[in-house]
Formats: structure tokens, C-alpha cells, sequence
């Protein structure tokens, strides 16, 4: 497979565990103890899938995902021994594209990285959908607005792709879910609200007047168009 995962984690135990399992699933696996040493390495050699523990000497996980979204989409999945539904928000808000709770089951690790990797290193054919000034190119992994790049994680391009590809229809949160994520359970549903709002912002920022995905309430989202827009 040959695609690079870092493991940020200071349990040494779990820490080469979980290298074991994806080694084992047929990737290639780097180990750091420390939060501080993330940022560096990943400047110097940008791994495919990052798997952040929370807690960590020198610089905590939610810092070093901030950081990193500063200058790089690269997916990160975050490892929490905390069970509040707030510290789960807030890693996403900071840019996590997944999370996953101690204690797990190491195939579920596997099955999620697997997940998050088959968006971000997509097989299928290019694709391009075009929705008045947005434009989303599958292949590249790109969207603009009038023709200004828009910086997004794999899961806000996911939640996109989706509405685009059907922008009359009205997605309930766990079909949001699953058509980003490959499978649904409930705390996933739940992080669906964070990405839309993080989603909606970049947009805006683009199109500042414009509020292009619509709430309907008690149900879910749709796109929210105007017919008029120019391209």
C-alpha cells in the first residue's frame, strides 16, 4: 500500500500496538512520544494519516492539530481518553477529521484510518461538480470559488461533494455521516454539526452575503442556491 501513517503517542505500549496493526494492514509507520516534535516532522515529510493522542508532553494534541492546519489538510484522526462530549467537539473544531475513545479495539483503528484514507486517496475516476461560482474537482482534491482555492479537511470536502452532487435533496445527519465516513454510529452523527459550521464559514468567507447550506429543521441540510448566481 505504501502510504505513511505518524503515530503521536506517549504510551509506549499502545504506541507500538497500534504500529503492529497497521504495519500489519500493509502501511508504513513512524512513532513520536512528544507533541512538540509533530510540527517538525510533518514540515519536512508530510505523512498520509496522522493518529494524535490528546495528552502528550511538550505540546497537546488539540495545539498540535491547530498548528498543523495552519499550513497542511493532512488528515488527523485524535486518540481521547476523556469521554465529554465537549473535548470530542472541540478537537473536531480544531481540525480533526475523526476521534476515537480509549479504550479501542485495534481493528476499529484500522477500520477507521482505512475509511479516512479511502476519501483522501480516492480511486475512482475524476469527477467535477460545478455549482454556480463553486467548483469541486475530485480528482484534485480541490474546490474553488471564483476561482480562489478553498482550504478544506477531508471531511468538510466530503460534506460538499455530497450536497453537490445532489443539491435538490435533503441529507439527514447520519446519511451525512455515511457518505463521508463509510459507516454511522451515534457520537459521529453528532460531530456532523461542527463540520457544517466550519464548512459554512470557509464558504462565507468566499461569499460573504450567501448562506449556501440551509438548516431544515428536524431533518437535516441542503444546499441553498441562488438560482442567479453568477459563475
Amino acid at each position: 500500500m505504501g502510504l505513511n501513517i505518524l503515530i503521536v503517542e506517549d504510551e509506549k505500549k499502545i504506541a507500538e500496538l497500534l504500529r503492529d496493526y497497521l504495519e500489519g494492514a500493509g502501511y508504513t509507520v513512524v512513532l513520536k512520544e512528544r507533541g512538540d516534535q509533530v510540527i517538525p516532522h510533518v514540515k519536512g515529510r508530510v505523512p498520509d494519516l496522522i493518529l494524535l493522542d490528546i495528552m502528550l508532553p511538550g505540546m497537546d494534541g488539540m495545539e498540535v492539530c491547530r498548528q498543523i492546519r495552519r499550513f497542511s489538510n493532512v488528515p488527523v484522526i485524535m486518540i481521547t481518553a476523556r469521554v465529554e462530549e465537549i473535548d470530542r467537539l472541540m478537537g473536531l473544531e480544531f481540525g480533526a477529521d475523526d476521534y476515537i475513545c480509549k479504550p479501542f479495539s485495534p481493528r476499529e483503528v484500522v477500520a477507521r484510518v482505512k475509511a479516512v484514507l479511502r476519501r483522501t486517496h480516492p480511486v475512482e475516476e475524476e469527477k467535477r461538480l460545478t455549482l454556480g461560482s463553486i467548483v469541486l474537482d475530485e480528482g484534485k482534491r480541490l474546490v474553488t470559488i471564483k476561482e480562489q482555492k478553498l482550504r478544506l479537511t477531508p471531511i468538510e470536502f466530503g460534506l460538499l461533494k455530497a450536497l453537490m452532487a445532489h443539491p435538490d435533496r435533503i441529507f439527514t445527519r447520519g446519511e451525512l455521516a455515511r457518505s463521508v465516513s463509510g459507516y454511522e454510529f451515534e457520537g459521529y452523527e453528532r460531530t456532523i454539526d461542527s463540520h457544517i459550521k466550519n464548512l459554512r464559514k470557509k464558504i462565507s468567507d468566499q461569499l460573504p452575503d450567501q448562506q449556501i447550506i440551509a438548516t431544515v429543521y428536524g431533518f437535516g441540510y441542503k444546499l441553498d442556491f441562488p438560482s442567479g448566481e453568477d459563475s
